[in-house]
């Protein structure tokens, strides 16, 4: 049976870690952080199998070396991110590959970086910094005509995918989506229960991708009373959707 558990690392990031219970073997997703990940393993007596990395960024790259040198195993992550030196398997789009008994489906995601993959299989998706719960990541490198390509090529996918992102943002987005759309009763409803798992200090990921759909303002540009709020904020005539998910993306980029 396979569990999937978070280990925080940083002030919130998510590395995530895919156990099979029957043989302890183990795959790791985005160790920016060496030490909690070997904690991790050491705590569990986990076999390390795999680390499947999404981007180049330092928090999700970072622990890599240093895991190596305790655990030999395959690293898989993205052709065109500029990490090849770190990686035994190069992908790209389409690629699929097995490993503990998973089939992983690879999706090219740019926008956050050029290069940014996910990792798709038996409903779950990890997807970086590209989707976040109720938010998306920043355009660091691409633009955005990508990012909004690559959300949609996410919300293709089986509404009850589970979506495993590599931040705990989903609070501080859902306050932004609220003001976004805020006669949205589905977010009004998610915010109270995020609030309370935050509390809790329990982990609001992974969600649904069916939810998002309903509760994320970078999923919904398409909508007539999005489009009303963007164009409110900007002061612009905004005819295309990608057009509406800049407003968005630079609305959230100057709201704390």
């Amino acid at each position: 049976m396979l569990h999937i558990k978070p280990i925080p690392a940083f002030h919130d990031n998510y590395i995530w870690c895919l156990v099979d219970d029957t043989s302890s073997h183990c795959l790791i997703v985005d160790p920016g952080d060496a030490n909690p990940v070997i904690q991790t393993l050491e705590k569990e007596g986990l076999l390390l199998q795999g680390i499947l990395l999404t981007h180049h960024h330092h928090d999700h790259v970072g622990g890599v070396e240093a895991l190596l040198k305790q655990y030999p195993a395959m690293v898989y992550g993205p052709a065109r991110d500029g990490i090849a030196g770190m990686l035994n398997h190069h992908l790209v789009e389409g690629d699929i590959f097995q490993i503990m008994g998973l089939d992983f489906h690879v999706m090219e995601i740019p926008g956050h970086t050029l290069g940014h993959i996910a990792y798709f299989s038996e409903g779950m998706l990890f997807c970086g910094d590209t989707l976040f719960l109720a938010g998306c990541g920043r355009l660091f490198e691409g633009t955005a005509e990508q990012m909004q390509d690559s959300l949609n090529k996410i919300t293709s996918l089986v509404d009850d995918t589970q979506v495993y992102c590599g931040h705990e943002y989903t609070e501080n987005n859902l306050k932004f989506a609220q003001l976004v759309e805020p006669d949205n009763k589905n977010i009004q409803t998610r915010l109270v229960q995020v609030r309370q798992q935050r509390e809790k200090n329990l982990p609001t990921v992974p969600g649904l991708l069916s939810l998002e759909k309903e509760t994320n303002p970078f999923l919904r540009c398409h909508l007539p009373q999005v489009k009303r709020a963007a164009e409110a904020h900007s002061g612009e005539k905004l005819n295309k959707s990608v057009d509406v998910f800049r407003i968005l993306r630079q609305w959230k980029d100057h709201t704390s």
